[in-house]
């Protein structure tokens, strides 16, 4: 693969990421610390004929960048959790109208206002399911500089392939840190582009929510001479309001079995030094990089302590942590907050013995910590 070395922050290579994938509108409101993603994509997205537009808060942004979807164009925000929580009620139409967008939200402490410039990861469990009803939320978590970037062209992708939201987990710390990155070029991207599905039929044959029961509607873009409805009431083939038992059944196991059905293309994770394990200590985004520096240290000390790092963190790789934790006795769950992807981990191992290492003051997690919590298993 081609690549480029460029030296930026997370934010930054957020933002550049989108313009690379395609990505032609953007809309957004500042919010700490994601604001660098909308400055900076304000300036490369006019150079490439697209547009970014502030609005008046997260929720006319949210709606902007739906808007934009369903006129068929690649589409984008920008927020942190106090926004994701405004942007939650239209996430929801998004998903219910199978309207493909990317939200990067750079996690800060909360609730509510929290510590708005401090790092956290306290908005796992909201990223699972950011708004009500049943569906199957896609959230990745970049844990590098240059995952910042690749993750944002893979969400791209996945969002038009699974016709949803996907959701870009960053935290504040790899969002504002500031070194060298190795990335694909522009050129590299660009080739690994696959369009969204389109219907090129008569129009009087054209169903957008007709399909098999494990695949995504097949939206074309509005104002191409296909006329169908967007709501956010169960609907019918035609996007069109329903209550009819059945049709709503299959609609919503749709939404569901879409991702479920296909977890084999969305699954990835890294895995830091597991060979020969005894100790697995699982974290992710920039605790991730505090917990290789710790394991470096135990290795030093005769103590045989590997990494699992999911990078799509929705659907989680429940599969593969149960096969880890099936002949690993000691886990160590490593996270900014107070235990939401422990939870996940207790219940994919489905084992209660599963230990955490846990911080909610704004501060990051040191290898100095990991390694004394590993000493005391």
């Amino acid at each position: 693969m081609a690549t480029r070395e460029v030296i930026s922050t997370g934010n930054e290579l957020s933002a550049l990421a989108g313009v690379d994938a395609g990505c032609k509108f953007f809309g957004g409101y500042p919010l700490t610390p994601s604001s660098e993603i909308m400055h900076e994509i304000s300036d490369l997205l006019p150079k490439v004929g697209g547009t970014c537009i502030q609005m008046e808060d997260e929720i006319g942004a949210i709606c902007a960048v739906i808007g934009a979807g369903m006129a068929g164009v690649r589409t984008m925000t920008g927020t942190s959790g106090p926004g994701m929580s405004l942007k939650a009620e239209n996430l929801g139409l998004a998903q219910m109208a199978e309207v493909p967008l990317v939200c990067v939200n750079v996690m800060r402490g909360g609730p509510s206002t929290g510590l708005p410039t401090r790092v956290s990861q306290g908005d796992i469990l909201q990223s699972k399911n950011p708004s009500h009803g049943d569906y199957k939320s896609i959230t990745l978590c970049a844990g590098t500089l240059a995952e910042c970037y690749t993750e944002t062209v893979r969400a791209f992708n996945l969002a038009d392939r699974f016709m949803q939201p996907v959701i870009v987990l960053l935290d504040e710390t790899i969002g504002h840190m500031h070194g060298k990155a190795d990335i694909p070029t522009a050129e590299e991207v660009k080739a690994g582009i696959v369009p969204r599905k389109k219907f090129d039929g008569p129009a009087e044959e054209y169903f957008p929510y007709k399909c098999e029961h494990d695949e995504p509607a097949v939206l074309n873009p509005m104002f191409e001479g296909y006329r169908y409805h967007f709501t956010g009431l169960h609907h019918d083939k035609n996007g069109f309001p329903t209550e009819e038992i059945e049709t709503c059944r299959k609609l919503i196991q749709r939404l569901e079995d879409k991702v479920a059905l296909h977890e084999d293309e969305l699954e990835s994770y890294e895995e830091f030094m597991m060979d020969d394990a005894e100790i697995m200590i699982i974290a992710y985004g920039s605790v991730s990089l505090a917990a290789k520096e710790s394991i470096r240290h135990l290795r030093d000390e005769g103590i045989k302590a590997g990494l699992f790092r999911p990078i799509t963190i929705w659907p989680s790789p429940a599969k593969r942590i149960k096969e880890y934790t099936d002949k690993i006795e000691k886990v160590l769950v490593v996270e900014l907050n107070i235990g939401q992807f422990h939870s996940e981990v207790q219940r994919a191992a489905a084992r209660l013995d599963i230990d955490g290492l846990f911080k909610v003051n704004g501060r990051p997690i040191s290898p100095y910590e990991i390694v004394n919590k590993v000493k005391e298993l």
